[in-house]
C-alpha cells in the first residue's frame, strides 16, 4: 500500500471519531462575545492532542482587547516533533464562533448529526475544520511515524473579532516567525475543492456628527446631529456607493459581488443613549447634539488605503461645504491590508496536489470578502506561505442551522494528510 493509500485508510478508520470530535467541540458554546468556554475548550483539545504525543501549551493573551479576569482569552498550541530536523507544517483554527440569533430549527450546540451532516453553531466555521485538521494529524502520524521536521495544531481566539487575543497575540510573540513555522493551513470553510489564497483589505471607522442639544419643541433652536448624519448617508448614496461599484479586482475573490470596492455601515446611533432593557418610561424630548455611525469599508488590492480614507474626507468636506453649521470628526478603528499569496508558494502547491488525488480534480483559486487570521501571520508574522483550506460552505456561516458535512471534513481530513505526507514524511 502506498502512502496516500494509508493515509487515507488512517483517515477513513478515525471517519467516527471525526464526526465525535466536532460534535464535541460544537457543545462547548464558545461565544464571542463575550468570550465564553476559551479554557473548556482549549483544555479539552489539549487532553486530546497530549495523547497522540504533542507538547500542549495553554497561552492567556493577558492585556489582549477584551481579555478579563472574566472572559480570560485562552489559546491552545501544540507541537510533535519529527525523527529528524525538517519544516513545520501548523493547521490554526479559531476555537470562537458568533451569537446563535433567531431561526433555529435544530438546538444550535447539541452537535445533531442527522443527513451526512453535523448541525450546529461553530460547525462549518470552523469547528468542523478544526476537527479535520487534527484527525489528519493523528491519521498521518499513524501512517508516517519516522517522520522530519513538527507538525502544529492551534486553536486561536477571538477570530470573529480581529484575532487580537489569538493568532496576532502568538504572532506578536514569534509563534508565526518564518524560522520556527514554515507553512500554515487555516482550515476556515471554504469549500474541499478550493484554496483561499488570501483576503480583501478592511478599513473600520466611526464618523461623528455634532449638533446642540436644546428642547424637542423647539429644535430651531439646536442642531440636529441626526440631519447632518443623514445628509452624509444621502451623499454616500449619491456618490460613493457609484464609485465603489466602478472598482473592480483581479483578484479571484469570492462571491462574484466582492469583486467591487464595497462599503457596509454596520451602526448607527444618535442622540441621547439608549436605556437598559427594563426601562419602561419615554425618552426626553431633545434635539440629538451626537451621531455616530461605524461603516466597514473593504478593499482591493489594487487600491491605496490612504486614498480609501480620502475617498471618505472627501464626502464629509462636500456635506460641510453644503451645510455651514455640520461639524464631524472621523477616528479610525480598525485596519488591514489586502493579502494573496502566490499561486506558486510551496503551500499552495502541495495542497493543490493532493486535492487532485483526493477529489481527482484541479482546485480552483479563490481569495476571501472577508478577513480572517492570515491577516496577522503575513503582517506581524512575516510568514507568507500560508492559506486557508478546508471543510464546509462559507455561505452557511453564522447562519441559522449551520452545518458541515461529514463526506466533506473526511475529505479534507485526506488532503491535510497528504500534504504533511509531500511535507515531511
Amino acid at each position: 500500500m502506498d502512502r496516500d493509500a494509508r493515509l487515507a485508510a488512517e483517515v477513513d478508520a478515525r471517519r467516527d471519531s471525526l464526526v465525535r470530535l466536532t460534535q464535541d467541540l460544537i457543545r462547548i458554546p464558545t461565544l464571542n462575545p463575550p468570550g465564553r468556554c476559551y479554557l473548556e475548550i482549549c483544555e479539552y483539545l489539549a487532553e486530546r492532542l497530549a495523547k497522540a504525543g504533542f507538547a500542549v501549551e495553554l497561552i492567556r493573551a493577558e492585556g489582549a482587547p477584551a481579555d478579563s479576569a472574566k472572559h480570560p482569552r485562552w489559546n491552545v498550541v501544540a507541537r510533535r516533533e519529527g525523527a529528524a530536523p525538517g519544516d513545520c507544517v501548523h493547521f490554526n483554527s479559531h476555537h470562537d464562533v458568533v451569537e446563535v440569533g433567531h431561526g433555529w430549527t435544530v438546538d444550535p450546540f447539541g452537535g445533531e448529526v442527522r443527513g451526512g451532516r453535523v448541525y450546529g453553531r461553530g460547525a462549518c466555521d470552523m469547528k468542523g475544520g478544526l476537527a479535520a485538521s487534527v484527525i489528519a494529524a493523528e491519521a498521518f502520524l499513524a501512517a508516517c511515524p519516522g517522520f522530519r521536521g513538527a507538525v502544529e495544531i492551534s486553536a486561536t481566539a477571538d477570530e470573529e473579532s480581529g484575532g487580537y487575543g489569538g493568532v496576532a497575540y502568538l504572532a506578536e510573540r514569534g509563534r508565526f516567525s518564518p524560522e520556527r513555522v514554515q507553512h500554515v493551513i487555516i482550515p476556515e470553510p471554504l469549500n474541499k475543492d478550493r484554496i483561499c489564497l488570501g483576503h480583501r483589505g478592511v478599513w473600520w471607522a466611526e464618523i461623528e456628527t455634532k449638533g446642540r442639544i436644546a428642547h424637542g419643541s423647539m429644535p430651531f433652536l439646536g442642531d440636529s446631529a441626526i440631519r447632518h448624519m443623514g445628509a452624509v448617508l444621502e451623499e454616500m448614496e449619491r456618490t460613493l456607493y457609484p464609485l465603489l461599484a466602478g472598482k473592480r479586482t483581479a483578484m479571484p475573490v469570492v462571491p462574484e459581488g466582492a469583486r467591487q470596492s464595497t462599503l457596509n455601515v454596520n451602526s448607527i446611533h444618535g442622540g441621547e443613549a439608549e436605556q437598559d432593557a427594563d426601562y419602561t418610561g419615554l425618552p426626553a424630548p431633545c434635539v440629538a447634539d451626537r451621531c455616530r455611525i461605524v461603516i466597514d469599508r473593504r478593499f482591493l488590492i489594487e487600491e491605496d488605503i490612504a486614498e480609501v480614507k480620502r475617498e471618505v474626507t472627501a464626502l464629509l468636506e462636500r456635506v460641510k461645504a453644503q451645510r455651514p453649521s455640520f461639524a464631524y470628526e472621523v477616528r479610525d478603528l480598525f485596519e488591514v491590508q489586502p493579502t494573496m499569496t502566490a499561486e506558486d508558494a510551496p503551500i499552495v502547491r502541495t495542497t493543490a496536489a493532493a486535492i487532485e488525488r483526493v477529489l481527482a480534480r484541479r482546485p480552483d483559486y479563490v481569495v476571501s470578502p472577508g478577513t480572517y487570521d492570515q491577516k496577522h501571520i503575513d503582517r506581524i508574522g512575516r510568514l507568507s506561505n500560508c492559506i486557508a483550506y478546508g471543510p464546509g460552505i462559507l455561505d452557511l456561516a453564522h447562519q441559522p442551522d449551520e452545518w458541515v458535512g461529514i463526506d466533506d471534513m473526511a475529505d479534507s481530513a485526506k488532503v491535510m494528510a497528504m500534504v504533511l505526507g509531500d511535507l515531511l514524511a
